[in-house]
């Protein structure tokens, strides 16, 4: 699919006629690093809920990733995959009876049929459920109490763990038709929010829409929403929901995704509350941004990505007259870095931030970031079904600023008064998701904007 063209909501029967090869493959490299790693079978821990210090709740349930990419079951603590090549994989489902919670649901769903699904009350009837000997199979995730009783060969080996992350950050059709879903829930969700800041809600009231919009819980998303009117924008992961509408509005940055089988989008857009001037600068900030998402493709090094953002984002401050020096002066300087602190983007898919970011091959070795550049989240060589998100960002971040006034050689490249001026703005930050594909990309984030437009 090209960027422009729309796509409808996979339905169950497309879901299944792609599950099932993505299931294929996937036991096709688990066999693999097995073998590698000198295990012979590989069983998965669905997670738990944790419990919050001295009290008796607990903290909202996460699925593990490692276990989320076999099933879409993300709403089942404590349950169980045991994979042994060869065999069918054995779906351990914990479900008890329970009149202060409801038990999780039995699935029905159309990858079911690929395992043998036992049910299971507690952790010692999982195991019950499994082979005897366990010497050599690799546990991965929570280490709870009884795990030490069952006799298992290695807890989260560092060394499958990286065989088994490495190619996740390829993604196959079925994970891609997840990722489309779930831009286009994010999206949904985003056109509710322009709405409400439109009609001057407060922070807390332009979440409770996009909440509506896309359908899901807080704790169902795949991170907590970022939304910050004025200011608030400067703050690159702003956590507060203010509850009441500022006396004046500026600004609007919108940070949030939404989530389906697991997987995640990532989606940033900024608005002006009705200033000229600054919705200009969103304006050509957001050409920018579709300037370096145009040269997404297989066999780019990411890390060129982020600098040819440094170098646009230096054209574009002197332009809109933010700094005073050439574009050159303010690389050498890293006085973009002031403006631009973060990476251009990462991988996504089961986990916002996926893994596998810096891998050099399953193997070992990391590829190193660029010097001056510790944030970015990923230095690999793009290759065709990698999800990336790309998000350049223009922030006026005080820390950054107070520290760039103190040092000559930075301070007379910026235009202070212009910087004062814009400062009630925050910050812009223009993120869409897009899949690499063999001619190019695929904008995850545009097409589920035109579908919902």
């Amino acid at each position: 699919m090209r960027s422009g063209e729309h796509f409808s909501p996979p339905g169950e029967r497309r879901l299944e006629a792609t599950y099932g090869p993505h299931l294929e493959a996937l036991c096709q490299r688990s066999a693999r690093a097995l073998t590698a790693c000198g295990y012979t079978a590989l069983l998965l821990h669905s997670g738990s809920r944790l419990p919050v210090f001295e009290d008796d709740q607990t903290y909202p349930f996460r699925a593990h990733a490692p276990f989320k990419v076999w099933v879409p079951l993300t709403d089942a603590p404590d349950s169980f995959l045991w994979f042994e090549p060869g065999a069918t994989a054995r779906l351990i489902v914990h479900r008890c009876a329970d009149y202060w919670h409801k038990p999780a649901q039995l699935p029905q769903d159309y990858w079911v049929r690929h395992f043998d699904v036992r049910t299971v009350a507690d952790h010692e009837g999982a195991r019950r459920e499994l082979p005897a000997d366990l010497s050599r199979a690799a546990y991965i995730g929570d280490a709870f109490a009884e795990l030490a009783r069952w006799g298992v060969g290695a807890l989260n080996p560092p060394d499958l763990m990286r065989w088994l992350d490495f190619p996740r950050a390829v993604k196959s059709p079925y994970e891609l038709d997840c990722l489309r879903e779930a831009s286009r829930l994010g999206a949904r969700g985003h056109r509710a929010a322009e709405r409400a800041f439109a009609a001057g809600a407060s922070e807390f009231g332009i979440e409770l829409a996009f909440l509506e919009g896309c359908g899901q819980r807080e704790q169902e998303l795949p991170y907590n929403p970022i939304i910050a009117l004025n200011a608030g924008g400067a703050v690159l992961h702003y956590q507060v929901l203010e509850k009441q509408p500022p006396r004046e509005r500026h600004s609007l940055l919108i940070d949030a995704g939404a989530q389906f089988q697991g997987y995640a989008s990532d989606i940033t857009r900024t608005y002006s509350a009705g200033d000229a001037d600054f919705a200009l600068l969103v304006g050509r900030m957001d050409q920018m941004q579709q300037t370096l998402c145009a040269g997404v493709r297989a066999g780019v090094d990411w890390r060129d990505v982020h600098l040819r953002a440094h170098r646009l984002l230096a054209e574009l401050l002197r332009e809109a007259d933010i700094t005073r020096c050439s574009a050159e002066e303010a690389m050498a300087s890293a006085v973009t870095s002031v403006f631009l602190p973060h990476g251009i983007g990462h991988l996504l898919g089961l986990e916002v931030h996926d893994v596998a970011g810096f891998m050099r091959s399953p193997q070992g070795g990391d590829i190193p970031r660029p010097e001056g550049h510790p944030n970015l989240r990923l230095t690999r060589v793009l290759e065709e079904g990698f999800v990336v998100t790309l998000e350049p960002g223009l922030y006026f971040i005080p820390q950054l600023l107070d520290a760039a006034r103190a040092d000559v050689r930075r301070a007379r490249c910026i235009n202070w008064p212009r910087v004062e001026a814009l400062s009630k703005f925050g910050g812009i930050r223009i993120e869409d998701d897009l899949a690499v594909t063999r001619d190019g990309r695929e904008n995850l984030t545009r097409d589920a904007f035109l579908e919902t437009a």
